[in-house]
């Protein structure tokens, strides 16, 4: 028997032991090498930890996650009413030192709610918290709840009111865990919320800090268990890669649910649209295209792809289901299926029709909703964006999805004989509105989103899926791709899902790496012929599989660590498909056609020589195919020993072919690369408008502030104050973002609103329809009217204007039908000016059963004639949010500005 042993931190080893032919010396075959961790043939080293490959079938790996040794005895903490950041402003937290005293541990001294607490020790920088320590904390509720007593609410430090009536619970959200800075879920997880048994206002719970978790120490040892002959085998120079690709096809196996459809993850069981999707397209619709149409059948419901819960109640506040489009043609390509290809092209269509009606803006040609997958508001947005403005922003990747979508209905009505131009000129349209609307030509990738209120400015931060995906679905033109490839940052450890990070938010998109994420970067990269960019993608793809002995959800930006993530999850799905993309995608660069598969193989020169993808069952064909050689370039490709002329293999095959690529061996040509340092943006500035001027306290580190008038640049300054004089504009959007010294600005402050009161006109709800009798405060005027399926599905009132132009029109609402963060019951109504549809009113939901919580909607741009002018809200067929039952808010207030 041969012994294998690594070692590990102080002194120990991790050995395992197996038979003599499972077992090869190791390689001295560098793949890859940085400063943090370097990728041979047969293992992965990181400082004092290693894992490596034994055979095609086994790996083991002594990677302990350091986390639980490095617990910092300072923490920072505050507290929420109602799963809200709403004690102290944003930045603002308690802190306190913590060293445990005997069998209780720590307790905290009692913190009075609204009132700073902060801890004036020292913080040791080498002494770090003992391990399952227990802290009690206890918080003086009284000044909440004598406003309560007092006057019905209580008011936070932003004069927003929170209704006794609507009072929930009061929840800890902190940076240690168990503590997470997760507002929205507190409610949700185990601990959070204080209680007052004995009734006197003091508030406490008791939690464990630093726990001890046996998750976050990795397995030592994988070794293949499930039979994965039936899919296609693989072998190469790089022992490694075979270990990974194998354990990816078994993890995929395991991700397999009884009903046939994919699970998202280990800790993930449902079927997720987003995430088969993406999973679809880069593996799984090549390899188990049946269990991939079950699996995006199961996410339609009415003939209409169904969005994922999330943000404000799901659909259109998300509006990325139209990955479920790119994952059914990629079935198609795959399988030439036509009836598939009559029932997908029919439920795409169904749901682009709702998408068009709701989501899309006729002036930048861009679709409104969150950043695909992107879907934890905080951890892509700032924290003043609730639902209504996410649904306002126009995101890279959502919006590439979307004109890929259009691309697909258009090919897809060709092929079935219908007219497709409509949906090819919706197509064009995004990818215009992309290139000029969130193209930076002077960093060389695409901004994150647009976003604002009645105007929108770019967020400059680089989102890694977004921009891959412009790469991969052709929205960039040849110079755009080798400057997105070049030019995006990329850190250490890989990809993070935006750049640069967002300060104070833990880590999960934020400061988080995505395997799938970097699994459509590689493609890309591989795509655009950038060898070092692929060659550093590929290696932070098998670093963390390796070490991890899984394909986990995600990882820290900064550690490389699975542990300090928000969740995680093994055998995460698109992860899996990731991996096993870097074979099908990359190495042997397949691209599934209607008519057969074209290949363009792309292997860095470092990964060269032999490597055989057999037993690939293609429609009526099983293929053995063999590839050579490194580079990117083709010298040649035989079928069954006949050369072709171009590396295509039309998809009428039956039986059994032999297919042998082999690669010139040509270098790469030269092209521009970096890894840079992680890096974290300043917070947001807080703006007020008094006295005639814009003012904000000073935001550490800004060496100058950008003030943004209606979507555009109005100034920089370094002074904290920004005049706007006497002759104010009509109406006027001001943001304020703070500038670092690396030239990023922070995210914007919320957008104040500046407007001549003489050019707003109020109309209250219940001056056009019976007020409802429910029992809910806040409102203005003498009452409010219910809106739901079932109630006032149509309200006509009529308008007064001094003269004709330009007007915005919201409305004040409230939705207490679910969370902020989750569920499905977003409130739609659609807007006309006379019999002219004027667009979408959306209300999402504000928490659950929180309905005395007053929001404004969406505003909408109207041209009204001078004089009377009808108006009509409608519950329209496109109204319909993925609930289908629950379509309900009640509607105070409508505002109409003249512009």
């Amino acid at each position: 028997m041969l012994h294998f042993c690594l070692p590990v931190v102080a002194g120990l080893t991790a050995c395992t032991q197996l038979g003599m032919e499972s077992a090869q010396a190791p390689s001295d075959q560098l793949l890859y090498q940085s400063e943090t961790f370097a990728v041979y043939a047969d293992r992965v080293t990181q400082n004092l930890y290693e894992a490596a490959a034994l055979s095609p079938t086994a790996l083991i790996s002594n990677y302990q996650s350091p986390a639980n040794d490095q617990f910092s005895r300072g923490i920072d903490f505050k507290f929420s009413l109602n799963g809200k950041d709403n004690e102290l402003p944003v930045g603002v937290n308690h802190f306190l030192v913590l060293y445990p005293e005997g069998d209780e541990g720590i307790v905290s001294p009692l913190i009075t709610f609204g009132q700073t607490y902060t801890d004036t020790r020292p913080v040791p920088a080498d002494d770090f918290l003992e391990q399952n320590v227990r802290f009690r904390i206890r918080l003086d509720m009284r000044p909440v709840l004598e406003a309560f007593a007092r006057q019905g609410y209580y008011q936070d430090y932003r004069g927003e009111r929170i209704y006794q009536s609507d009072f929930r619970g009061v929840y800890v959200a902190g940076n240690a865990e168990p503590l997470s800075w997760d507002f929205e879920n507190l409610p949700s997880r185990e601990g959070m919320q204080l209680q007052d048994p004995d009734g006197d206002g003091i508030y406490e719970t008791t939690l464990v800090l630093n726990p001890y978790n046996p998750e976050n120490f990795t397995a030592n040892r994988w070794e293949l268990t499930e039979d994965i002959s039936a899919y296609p085998q693989y072998r190469s120079s790089q022992l490694l890669v075979d270990a990974l690709y194998a354990m990816s096809l078994e993890e995929m196996k395991l991700d397999v649910r009884p009903d046939q459809t994919f699970m998202a993850g280990e800790k993930w069981n449902g079927v997720w649209t987003r995430d088969i999707s993406y999973s679809i397209v880069l593996a799984l619709a090549a390899i188990e295209p049946q269990i991939s149409k079950n699996s995006l059948m199961a996410k339609v419901k009415d003939g209409r792809i169904i969005q994922d819960t999330g943000t404000g109640g799901s659909w259109p506040v998300s509006t990325d289901r139209t990955t479920w489009a790119l994952a059914a043609w990629e079935v198609y390509a795959v399988t030439g299926d036509q009836q598939w290809l009559r029932q997908a092209y029919d439920i795409i269509k169904k749901s682009a029709e709702e998408d068009l009606q709701v989501a899309f803006n006729e002036q930048t040609g861009l679709f409104k909703g969150e950043s695909s997958f992107l879907d934890w508001r905080k951890q892509s947005y700032p924290q003043w964006m609730g639902p209504v403005p996410i649904y306002l922003s126009e995101t890279l990747g959502t919006n590439v999805v979307h004109y890929e979508t259009y691309q697909i209905l258009g090919r897809m009505a060709q092929l079935l004989g219908e007219p497709a131009e409509r949906w090819q000129q919706v197509a064009q349209r995004v990818k215009q509105g992309l290139n000029k609307h969130l193209w930076q030509p002077d960093r060389g990738f695409y901004g994150q989103y647009l976003y604002g209120n009645a105007y929108l400015a770019l967020s400059p931060r680089a989102e890694a899926l977004g921009e891959a995906l412009a790469v991969l679905y052709g929205v960039a033109d040849a110079g755009q791709v080798q400057q997105v490839i070049s030019r995006t940052p990329m850190t250490a450890f890989g990809a993070t899902s935006i750049y640069p990070q967002i300060p104070n938010v833990p880590p999960y998109h934020n400061e988080g790496i995505w395997p799938f994420v970097q699994a459509y970067w590689n493609w890309a990269a591989a795509r655009a012929g950038n060898e070092q960019a692929l060659l550093h993608g590929l290696a932070a793809t098998y670093r963390s599989a390796a070490l991890f002995l899984t394909n986990k959800e995600n990882f820290v930006a900064s550690t490389g660590d699975f542990n300090g993530t928000e969740i995680n999850s093994d055998r995460q799905l698109w992860s899996v498909a990731g991996n096993l993309a870097m074979v099908y995608r990359v190495f042997f660069g397949m691209q599934f056609e209607p008519g057969g598969i074209r290949f363009s193989p792309s292997v860095p020169e470092v990964y060269g020589g032999q490597r055989s993808l057999t037993n690939f069952r293609y429609r009526n064909a099983v293929l053995q195919l063999e590839l050579s050689g490194w580079g990117n370039q083709i010298e040649q490709m035989e079928l069954d020993g006949r050369v072709l002329d171009e590396p295509f293999i039309p998809a009428d095959l039956q039986g059994e072919h032999r297919v042998l690529i082999r690669l010139s061996n040509s270098p790469y040509p030269q092209k521009p690369y970096a890894v840079v340092d992680n890096h974290f943006s300043l917070p947001a500035p807080e703006v007020q408008f008094t006295q005639q001027a814009l003012r904000w306290q000073p935001v550490a580190g800004a060496v100058q502030y950008q003030i943004w008038q209606n979507g555009s640049l109005a100034a920089e300054s370094a002074d904290t104050q920004y005049p706007l004089g006497n002759g104010l504009a009509a109406y006027a959007e001001y943001m304020v973002a703070a500038v670092d010294e690396a030239g990023w600005p922070s995210f914007f402050s919320e957008p104040v609103q500046v407007v001549d009161p003489a050019r707003v006109q109020l109309i209250e709800a219940e001056q056009l329809a019976p007020a409802a009798s429910l029992q809910y405060e806040g409102y203005s005027g003498k009452g409010f009217v219910e809106l739901s399926r079932q109630q006032n599905t149509h309200i006509s009132f009529r308008v007064q204007v001094p003269q004709a132009g330009e007007y915005l029109l919201d409305v004040r609402f409230s939705n207490g039908s679910g969370p902020v963060n989750t569920d499905n019951k977003a409130a739609i109504r659609s807007l006309y000016v006379g019999e002219a549809y004027a667009g979408p009113v959306v209300m999402p939901q504000l928490g659950t059963e929180e309905w005395s919580n007053w929001g404004r909607s969406n505003p909408l741009r109207l041209q009204l004639q001078q004089g009377e002018n009808q108006l009509q809200l409608r519950f329209m067929p496109w109204n319909e949010n993925m609930n289908s039952e629950v379509n309900r808010a009640m509607l105070d207030q409508i505002r109409l500005i003249r512009l």
